[in-house]
């Protein structure tokens, strides 16, 4: 056993179960999800097969180059082919591609399937440039629709999710293409305008790891895009269901509905991971050295 692979063993050896898996993330991050988790096995073993043909073509690189390296003035022997080193070439790429493409396949499945039923589902609207979050679970007595929270200028929606549960997302937009991004769960969808008659834009996930999280468009979609941010905020299935009776209680014509429903579960009433951005465009004009005479 070589010097560095031992070390390799002792160094990992020390490390927590945490520090083990970011290491041999190869950069990915670990995510919240059981989603995550799929998509980051699936890089990280990618990685390590990259990593064995990268050795092995680099060894037979430099084999060669030390093998049969030129020792004198004579023209070395030529070969015209060689059947086996050839069958070897095409075989070895063709099994490699068909064993990643069956991972990534099985990788595809998990993140894209749904359950038949969902402990949460949720109906996502996104418009320029903010986003409406609709429990479907949950009506509001009084109007006799969906309890939901919605964007404005002055505050970041807050999307609450249960720990644990299945949570299913309907997403839509109401203007022109947008993403549906969370970082930590290594996964975005695009959502597309209702013109497009796309009425299966549907997926879920299940988060294992409380806490807030920052959510943002991923598609360049306007003048504001870089702050269509939202904040996901992962909370136990009690205090989720509190927080859904909560803004049942309070009503859609509460405009303070979503803080108070936070603030009901003892959770911050505002957005921790991100801040509503200034929507002033008023045209400032130019100062008198930069005007010009007609």
């Amino acid at each position: 056993m070589s010097v560095g692979a031992v070390a390799l063993m002792l160094s990992l050896s020390a490390c927590s179960t945490t520090d083990w898996e970011k290491a041999f993330g190869f950069g990915w991050p670990l995510g919240i999800t059981t989603q995550a988790h799929a998509i980051r096995g699936l890089w990280t073993w990618s990685i390590i097969a990259a990593l064995v043909v990268g050795s092995l073509v680099w060894g037979l690189i430099f084999w060669c180059c030390i093998a049969y390296r030129r020792r004198d003035a004579d023209l070395p022997r030529q070969t015209k082919y060689n059947l086996p080193i050839e069958a070897l070439y095409t075989v070895v790429p063709f099994v490699t591609v068909a064993v990643l493409f069956y991972y990534t396949v099985v990788t595809q499945n998990v993140v894209t399937t749904t359950t038949p039923t969902a402990d949460a589902t949720i109906s996502v609207t996104a418009f320029k440039w903010n986003w409406k979050f609709s429990y479907d679970q949950v009506q509001d007595p009084r109007t006799d629709q969906a309890v939901y929270t919605v964007g404005t200028a002055n505050e970041i929606p807050v999307l609450v999710v249960p720990v644990n549960e299945n949570v299913r997302f309907r997403v839509n937009s109401n203007d022109v293409i947008h993403s549906f991004w969370i970082p930590e769960t290594l996964f975005k969808r695009d959502v597309f305008p209702a013109a497009t008659k796309n009425q299966n834009n549907v997926f879920q996930f299940r988060p294992e790891v409380e806490g807030s999280y920052v959510g943002r468009c991923a598609e360049l979609c306007g003048t504001y895009h870089s702050q269509m941010n939202f904040e996901v905020r992962v909370v136990s299935a009690s205090n989720y269901q509190r927080y859904l009776q909560a803004l049942a209680s309070f009503g859609n014509t509460d405009l303070d509905r979503q803080a108070k429903a936070l603030s009901a579960i003892g959770q911050p009433a505002q957005a921790t991971t991100t801040h509503p951005f200034d929507t002033s465009r008023t045209a400032r004009a130019p100062s008198e050295g930069q005007r010009t005479n007609n």
